[in-house]
């Protein structure tokens, strides 16, 4: 109502100054609106762009949630490290479900792994640029201790079977061909049989595993389930190796990974 009166005074005025009325005259009054109007449609607009934007900080709110259970930080503390000590004085790490690790995209889901440590150490961020590749999933670390890695690797850099093929550590190799065989990776050189100081096969918990201790204070657990090598290295310089060998060789000794039933 109030646009039509608007419209026919200012065609009047036109008139009467006998200035011809143009068609932009007219559009512009169309579009204007008096201060209640448009106070009204500013009213409307802010209260559907403020249901809108809270509808979807609702929905952010639902959708982060669960990505911050699996992949957020906690006062240092990790998922996937259990909340008390064992009555040695060791917590346990056990590999997250949809961990992404330092993989790019396109794995499959890796089955669970675990190992011991002692109260103080943390989890390190990994990445593509590492000198494992896209094969390290994990990297702990003690300042005063020691470090720890793991990595996760497709067989078939050993042998050619299927993608869900179900092959043993075994099938893979003996001891000397696996840690020649990830030697570059896992310390940036090759190893030969003189840099290997023990070796041990063993069958736990329903899994073969090889460990090895190497000259380079270097302690190294393998095995392998559904179609992948896990191997854990242990390292430690001069001084954290004379203090602590004993806790380092616990980690190596614990480490276990679910095995395909």
């Amino acid at each position: 109502m109030q646009l039509t009166q608007s419209h026919t005074a200012i065609n009047r005025t036109f008139s009467r100054n006998s200035v011809p009325a143009r068609p932009r005259v007219s559009r512009c009054h169309v579009v204007r609106c008096s201060a209640q109007q448009q106070d009204g449609q500013i009213a409307r607009v802010t209260r559907r762009d403020a249901l809108a934007l809270a509808a979807g900080l609702a929905l952010a709110g639902t959708v982060a949630q669960p990505a911050n259970a699996i992949q957020g930080l906690t006062a240092g503390r990790i998922p996937g490290l259990s909340k008390e000590a064992d009555g040695a004085g060791f917590y346990t790490y056990t590999r997250p479900e949809g961990k992404s690790g330092g993989h790019g995209v396109g794995w499959s889901e890796i089955p669970q792994y675990s190992f011991k440590v002692p109260s103080g150490w943390e989890e390190i961020p990994v990445s593509i640029a590492d000198l494992g590749g896209t094969e390290i999933d994990l990297r702990y670390q003690s300042k005063d201790e020691g470090d720890v890695a793991v990595v996760v690797a497709p067989v078939l850099r050993f042998m050619d079977v299927g993608f869900n093929a179900k092959v043993s550590l075994k099938d893979v190799g003996p001891p000397q061909r696996v840690i020649e065989g990830f030697g570059p990776e896992l310390f940036g050189k090759p190893l030969d049989e003189d840099d290997v100081v023990a070796t041990e096969v063993v069958n736990q918990d329903g899994g073969l595993y090889y460990k090895w201790e190497l000259k380079n204070r270097a302690l190294v657990s393998a095995t392998a389930t559904k179609n992948r090598v896990f191997i854990i290295t242990v390292t430690a310089n001069a001084r954290q190796w004379k203090k602590h060998s004993d806790d380092l060789r616990v980690i190596q000794q614990s480490f276990r990974v679910k095995q395909d039933a």
